[in-house]
């Protein structure tokens, strides 16, 4: 077993390999490594190309992303985009938020969109380092595509549509398999779909709905000669049993998620797993010791037996020092640096964030709305999350204001760390974390406010 592709694709079936292989899931942050903003490197192969090479002369991936772009599917189908510096885009428009005539959507096609250049991008770097670094082809799960298309409705009419919502998800799982088809001709090795609202349901709801579709892809990658990933971004905890059930290959997670139990449970449904190097405090805004003490983390998580493979927890941070990445590629191609981070001394944290203030919230006229995210801009969990406490706020007639506060910012940390927010996106109403990686409906925020509003008039 030579080639690091060998070994990341021996690793995903669960077999014995001579070393943890290691993904870096180099999206936008190919772009911060060749002088390009996020807008202009996602709608050019060659900048794609040319990020992907610079990551994998600097950071000696066995498995690579060609694009980490979860609008991909969702443009060409009609949704209107709102680009940014450092983020992939965001979903700006529904077209099915009227109704659910699947059949007044744009045809969607291969050569539609900007498909055509990220497939040129798959070629031209199967050419260039193939045979070496395996290809993910990343593709929107249906669960995430059907928000896209719909809204959040969707998570209101599992309750009420019965019938629309999984004639929707199968729909996207069409597509999905459409997307399976054009990066496996292209030259794909692996195909992750990555399905972040998953994060956002409970495990009947996974299973009624959700689970029929992602098999229906896997079914298909699995005809198709090929292996395949569910990964899935945001607290993922509650649904582990259900995505492991799924007829995936393997499973991957964010730092939300405890890397001992996710082995364990993946294991025993005889699949492999990957995760978890925490994306903002460690790989963003850490060092390289830092990156190093985490990398020990997820090995000792992890255990020993096979089927693990080292990641982050979700697309790399645009500014990710590379540093932090060339430091997690060190232990992983040897040994020895392994033992010499384990003589590093502890690291406790010596930011108290004395600097940023929260209010006094019982003293506030208004109800005050904290949404603690990674990044609305880019994370579509974060990006709903927002949209429904602010929909939420506007029945308050201006009695009530949102703030969003990103992790990948120091004020996001200090606000996470002084209301004790447990995970990643949450709601916090007047300083109290109320809705932790669950969007909730209208009407429970709704009625979480007017508690909140009525408490300050008391």
């Amino acid at each position: 077993m030579n080639s690091g592709k060998e070994i990341l694709l021996a690793a995903l079936r669960g077999q014995p390999v001579s070393r943890t292989p290691w993904v870096p899931f180099v999206g936008v942050h190919g772009g911060a490594l060749v002088g390009h903003d996020a807008t202009a490197y996602l709608q050019s192969s060659d900048a794609i190309v040319d990020g992907l090479t610079t990551a994998v002369e600097r950071y000696r991936p066995d498995g690579l992303p060609v694009v980490f772009d979860l609008q991909l599917e969702a443009e060409i189908l009609g949704c209107e985009l709102v680009w940014a510096k450092e983020t992939p885009p965001s979903v700006a428009s529904h077209p099915l938020g009227e109704d659910y005539n699947l059949s007044g959507l744009p045809k969607f096609s291969a050569e539609a969109g900007r498909l055509p250049l990220v497939l040129d991008a798959v070629r031209r770097c199967q050419a260039k380092f193939g045979e070496s670094v395996a290809l993910y082809g990343l593709l929107t799960g249906p669960l995430t595509l059907a928000l896209h298309l719909r809204g959040d409705d969707v998570l209101m009419d599992m309750f009420d549509e019965e019938e629309d919502v999984p004639r929707l998800l199968d729909y996207c799982a069409d597509i999905a398999c459409q997307m399976v088809d054009a990066y496996i001709e292209a030259g794909i090795d692996v195909i992750a779909v990555v399905d972040p609202m998953v994060s956002q349901i409970g495990p009947n709801h996974f299973t009624q709905f959700v689970a029929p579709a992602l098999n229906k892809i896997f079914d298909h990658v699995r005809e198709r000669g090929k292996l395949s990933s569910l990964f899935v971004c945001g607290n993922a905890t509650r649904n582990l049993e259900a995505m492991a059930a799924t007829n995936c290959d393997n499973l991957s997670v964010d730092e939300n998620v405890d890397l001992a139990e996710l082995g364990r449970i993946a294991r025993a449904g005889g699949k492999s797993f990957g995760g978890n190097l925490q994306l903002t405090v460690v790989l963003l805004l850490g060092d390289a010791d830092d990156a190093r003490r985490d990398v020990l983390r997820c090995l000792d998580q992890a255990g020993t037996e096979p089927g693990f493979i080292l990641a982050p927890g979700c697309d790399l941070p645009y500014a990710v020092p590379p540093a932090n990445l060339e430091a997690v590629a060190t232990l992983v191609h040897d040994p020895y640096q392994l033992d010499v981070a384990r003589q590093l001394p502890s690291k406790e944290s010596t930011d108290s964030f004395d600097d940023i203030t929260v209010p006094t919230y019982a003293e506030q006229s208004e109800v005050i709305i904290d949404v603690v995210t990674l990044d609305s801009a880019g994370c579509a969990p974060c990006a709903y999350m927002v949209k429904s406490a602010q929909e939420a706020a506007r029945a308050f007639d201006g009695r009530a204001t949102v703030r969003e506060h990103k992790i990948t910012e120091r004020d996001g940390l200090g606000y996470m760390t002084k209301l004790s927010v447990s995970a990643i996106p949450s709601i916090c109403v007047d300083g109290q974390e109320k809705f932790a990686s669950i969007i909730p409906d209208r009407s429970k925020l709704v009625a979480t406010l007017a508690e909140a509003a009525a408490a300050k008039n008391n």
